[in-house]
């Protein structure tokens, strides 16, 4: 993606965007390097419903259960007994989805990254939702912020909903729908629009600047 052109894309559609854009801190998205879907889902299950601090914690000691070893192996999660997952602080629902990740990464419903590199979004968006415990939303997290996709447009995300009411003065939440409407303006750069409606929620309701 060429960043300056994107935000001149985006700059031009409004300018309260362009106000938003010019005040927040700079989109900065990178793709992970030697990215390896199995392991980054499965912190992705880990964090599911969690905050920051309590899931990095119980992520820490899922992988203390194979020490020396930088990636997680799908079959060693799938031999491990679910009572060691239990004590390291993973509900029954997320060991389940944990497992279902290994069994279909071994199967290959789980493309490698190398096959994901060859995908659209929406094809991988639809393998991935096979495996259990993983939705839509969070693999648009992975294509956005792993992958570094430049055109993911996460409609449900409350966030995003929020941060767009906020700029444009309305008083209720967009509706997914209503907010792929919008979003069509944005094409081919809706992460980076994204993002800075994220950015949009650190700016206090009381002052109009967008620290």
């Amino acid at each position: 993606m060429n960043h300056e052109h994107a935000h001149q894309h985006l700059a031009a559609t409004d300018p309260r965007l362009a106000a938003l854009i010019a005040r927040s801190l700079r989109y900065n998205v990178k793709p992970v390097q030697s990215l390896r879907p199995f392991d980054a889902l499965a912190e992705s299950i880990a964090y599911q419903q969690l905050s920051g601090k309590a899931a990095a914690t119980i992520f820490g000691r899922v992988r203390a259960l194979y020490p020396r070893q930088k990636y997680l192996d799908p079959k060693k999660i799938l031999a491990t007994p679910n009572d060691s997952f239990r004590a390291a602080g993973l509900s029954r629902s997320k060991i389940a989805a944990l497992k279902d990740l290994a069994a279909k990464t071994i199967d290959g419903t789980v493309p490698s990254a190398r096959a994901i590199a060859q995908m659209s979004d929406e094809e991988i968006i639809v393998r991935l939702t096979e495996v259990r415990g993983i939705g839509r939303w969070t693999v648009e997290m992975l294509l956005l912020f792993d992958l570094g996709r430049p055109d993911v447009w996460p409609v449900d995300d409350y966030g995003v909903r929020k941060g767009f009411a906020k700029i444009f003065g309305r008083r209720k939440l967009p509706t997914p729908k209503q907010l792929m409407k919008f979003g069509e303006k944005w094409r081919p750069y809706r992460s980076m629009a994204a993002w800075y409606f994220w950015r949009a929620l650190d700016v206090p309701d009381t002052t109009n600047r967008f620290d």
